[in-house]
This record gives C-alpha cells, structure tokens and sequence, in this order.
C-alpha cells in the first residue's frame, strides 16, 4: 500500500497543553507526542503537508453553547498557554497552524479550502480526544469526501473505553485504521 504524500495531509488534533495536561488512554500524552513528533518529520522530509489543529477562544463567546444534558468545558478561565500546541511540536518546521472553536476541525474553519487547494485527497488523522475532537473532524472528512487514514496510537481519550469504542465501530467505516508505523512506511 502506498501513499502520495503530495495529495495526502497529516491533521493532529487538538495536541495543545490544555488537553494533554490530561489523562489520555490507552496512549499517555508522552506516547503520543513522540509519535505525532515521528509522523510529522516523516512527512515533511516527503514535502507533506501537516496541520497542527488547536481549539481556543478570544473570550467563550465565539464557541458553540447548545442545550445540554451534560455541561460543557468552559472555553474562558483556563491558565495561560492552555491553547497553545506542545512544546515538542509547536516549532516543527513546514506545519500550517489552524485554530478551531468547536470539536471539528473542518467547520469554520479554512482546513478544507486549505487541503483542496493543495489538491489534497487523503488525510491521516490523529491526536485527542479520540472520541471528540478527532472522531468529530473524521465525520466531518468523510462528509466532505475525503480518504481517511487513523493513526491510531497517536491517539487517546479520556478512558480506554472510548478510544477503543471509536477505533473499532466508527473508523473503519469510514477509513482505515493503522499504527503510525504502518503509515509511514506506505510513504
């Protein structure tokens, strides 16, 4: 299998301090970084393009605040750099940088103007929460007609329960599932 790092993207979502400072399962934060940091190197040495995807807010009123039964994160008091990427991946070179207000990194936002004017097809996805940030931006790709690839240990949730949920009845629906390793060896 391969795959044509000219018409494929990496999207990580959502690997910002504020997130990671989190439990994360089954992967801990560590993990996934230093995979996300691999995956990352391995496409831009290909001339891939990568997307370091965020959420934050200017002040919690441009987020979404539907009815719910359970609360929502409030986007307003969290401690400063919360919505900043990781340290470890915040300064790789030949990454676009896109900040999102809500779960998916595709509404509101330029990702999808972003990818189709690079010709992009194909996404390899990744980051957390697996079953939120990530599993919204995989609908989103799939409604919009993209090929989906999940980097599946460069992902976490905030229990086992959900990841594995996720990875195995939604994402394969949808794309493929594989290690990070298998992806970057169809490079």
């Amino acid at each position: 299998m391969n795959i044509q790092v000219e018409k494929t993207a990496l999207v990580l979502i959502d690997l910002q301090n504020g997130i990671l400072s989190h439990h994360c399962a089954p992967y801990t934060a560590k993990e996934i970084i230093e995979r996300a940091k691999t995956l990352i190197e391995a496409f831009t040495e290909k001339g891939g393009f990568v997307v370091l995807v965020r959420v934050s807010s200017l002040d919690g009123k441009d987020m979404l605040h539907p009815i719910t039964d359970a609360p929502a994160a409030q986007a307003t008091g969290y401690p400063e750099g919360w919505d900043q990427i990781v340290p470890e991946l915040a300064d790789l070179p030949g990454t676009y940088t896109l900040t999102k207000r809500q779960w998916g990194a595709f509404h509101g936002t330029d990702l999808d103007v972003q990818l189709r004017r690079r010709g992009i097809d194909t996404i390899v996805l990744g980051g957390v929460s697996t079953g939120i940030g990530v599993d919204m931006t995989a609908r989103e790709a799939f409604q919009l007609g993209y090929n989906q690839f999940f980097a599946e240990d460069v992902m976490g949730a905030a229990d086992k329960e959900m990841h594995d949920y996720v990875r195995a009845n939604i994402f394969p629906r949808i794309g493929r599932v594989r290690s990070s390793a298998d992806i970057i060896s169809y490079l």
